[in-house]
């Protein structure tokens, strides 16, 4: 590596980087010989996640004391959301009883990213009128910040079957098998879908998709639009949304609370509009909860890759109405959120240049995890070589890193590789006079994913009549650990049918009953029992960094 790329790195960093440089020709020898790091037993895995994963920290969960899931573990930051008092919104419009609706439409989609896009066609096109209620604007979501891509069983040497075994075993077997099973038959028929609205994927010269290996995949099926293949997906189904006459959408205003009849059925949602400051009231004949997860909530304080909005609103008011959660206690964090710069700190580098070769290295250059591990794996391998071993790059701001040696992907794939797969990435650290075609990039595990989340069904449906949800709100397709690409396939497959099935229920129950708040009374009644202080309230809606005190 010339000199002049090492001066843009602090002067505590340059030494380390420089033997990164010095490694690199050995290192790609051995990749070209096929003498790399071999991956580790299912036994080592264990041990090494036990020892060294956030997620098997006892001290960063609790219990929940009310609801559903009581006894239930989960994160601290969650369970203070879940076990929370309503707002004072709510609680004004749960004091009147019987409320009157502003709007009324068949089929409310809660949420504007991947899922609830797919929902609204997919219920749009079963002739429901549908209304879309989002926090932010439509497509501020996780969606849009995928990188990687997106995994379906598209090529010979693959099936569905094939798929589904790799998501089990990514998910150390916790998953639910019906939904695994529901992802991976849907899985070629959603990139279809995807490519019929106009999603331009990496192809070669003879129409055939490209693929690659994602960690923990016995078969390339990773399908990718460069590395902007979520904003790629956002652009076509948005364009979808935006030409159906029977959708509407409400930006700017999150939902604060599910409505419920006398029956137990979902009713709508009461909705506050940030911009008005005001709160509206929604009568649906089916809800469709698509509010993404929580990744802003900073679990043990770790950075995120999340958007703004991702605090958990559809746990919480899923939460409240009754329903039981799974898998929480697992959280995805990804092994190479952006450690350096700092400004960028929590931002992913996609796990597709570890697909494409990039290794990890510790603070001396050397490789010390095969670079095709699962996530969860890959984080715990990161976490111990820094803590345990004292073998990361320590940071002029504090904390640790460890290389991802991007330029080695042109060592073996060839001059300009790097720039013509990551054409995203490469502008973007250039910004900031940093070439990583020349120059490694430092790395450390960000918050991502929230693996579990609401029980649902296989066409989506949840343990109310009339409720639905998908994508990431939802728990049991990963299980405990969800490998990379599964996430945009899940939104599209889950999001399409429980769009299906909530058109379906409307038109076959019609209007309910009147529109009350009173599934409320026993939860509210356990808060109470619990003694939690009235002070602690949700959903919270968005961070403010700084201050205890929610929007």
């Amino acid at each position: 590596m010339p000199e002049s790329h090492l001066s843009i790195f602090p002067r505590a960093l340059r030494e380390s980087a420089r033997l990164v440089d010095q490694t690199r020709n050995d290192r790609a020898a051995r990749i070209h010989r096929g003498d790399e790091i071999p991956t580790l037993s299912l036994s080592d895995r264990r041990a090494w996640l036990e020892d060294w994963h956030p997620d098997y920290r006892d001290d960063g969960k609790e219990a929940l004391q009310v609801g559903r899931s009581q006894g239930m573990m989960a994160p601290k930051e969650l369970v203070r959301l879940l076990q929370a008092w309503p707002r004072e919104s709510v609680r004004k419009l749960y004091a009147r009883g019987n409320l009157e609706p502003d709007y009324s439409c068949d089929v409310l989609v809660i949420g504007a990213g991947g899922a609830g896009a797919a929902a609204a066609i997919a219920a749009a096109e079963k002739g429901a009128k549908v209304m879309i209620a989002t926090k932010l604007r439509h497509s501020d979501s996780n969606t849009v910040m995928a990188e990687g891509g997106i995994q379906a069983a598209s090529q010979e040497c693959d099936s569905p079957l094939q798929h589904y075994l790799d998501i089990l075993g990514g998910g150390h077997f916790s998953n639910d098998p019906d939904l695994v099973e529901a992802l991976t038959s849907d899985g070629p028929l959603a990139l279809a879908w995807l490519e019929e609205l106009g999603m331009m994927l990496d192809k070669y010269p003879t129409g055939r998709l490209k693929t690659r290996h994602g960690g923990g995949t016995s078969r390339k099926r990773l399908h990718s639009a460069g590395d902007i293949t979520g904003l790629e997906l956002m652009r076509v189904v948005w364009d979808r949304v935006r030409v159906e006459k029977n959708v509407q959408l409400l930006e700017f205003c999150p939902a604060v609370e599910l409505l419920v009849d006398e029956d137990g059925r979902a009713m709508g949602a009461v909705v506050e509009r940030l911009i008005h400051k005001d709160v509206k009231v929604i009568q649906a004949n089916s809800v469709v909860i698509a509010t993404g997860g929580f990744g802003r909530l900073h679990i043990q304080d770790f950075p995120t890759s999340n958007h703004y909005g991702a605090t958990a609103d559809g746990l919480v008011m899923a939460y409240r109405a009754g329903l039981p959660i799974r898998d929480l206690a697992h959280n995805q964090y990804h092994p190479t959120g952006i450690a350096w710069p700092e400004q960028k700190k929590g931002l992913l580098i996609t796990e597709k240049f570890r697909g494409m070769g990039a290794q990890l290295l510790n603070r001396h250059g050397d490789a010390f995890v095969n670079p095709l591990e699962p996530r969860d794996v890959t984080s715990a391998a990161i976490i111990r070589e820094c803590l345990e071993f004292g073998n990361g790059v320590e940071l002029p701001a504090g904390g640790f890193g460890v290389w991802l040696d991007t330029p080695l992907i042109e060592r073996i794939h060839g001059i300009g590789a790097v720039k013509k797969n990551f054409p995203g990435k490469y502008k973007e650290f250039l910004h900031h006079g940093i070439d990583i075609s020349v120059t490694p990039l430092l790395a450390y595990p960000t918050l991502h994913y929230q693996n579990g989340g609401v029980n649902i069904t296989p066409q989506g449906g949840v343990n109310m009549p009339g409720l639905y949800a998908c994508g990431e709100v939802t728990g049991g397709v990963h299980g405990n650990n969800r490998l990379m690409g599964n996430a945009l396939l899940e939104i599209i497959v889950f999001g399409l049918r429980a769009g299906v099935a909530a058109a379906e229920f409307s038109q076959r129950m019609g209007p309910g009953a009147a529109l009350k708040l009173d599934h409320l009374e026993p939860f509210l009644i356990e808060l109470a029992q619990a003694k939690i202080p009235e002070t602690q309230v949700a959903p919270m809606l968005l961070p403010r960094y700084g201050t205890t005190l929610p929007i």
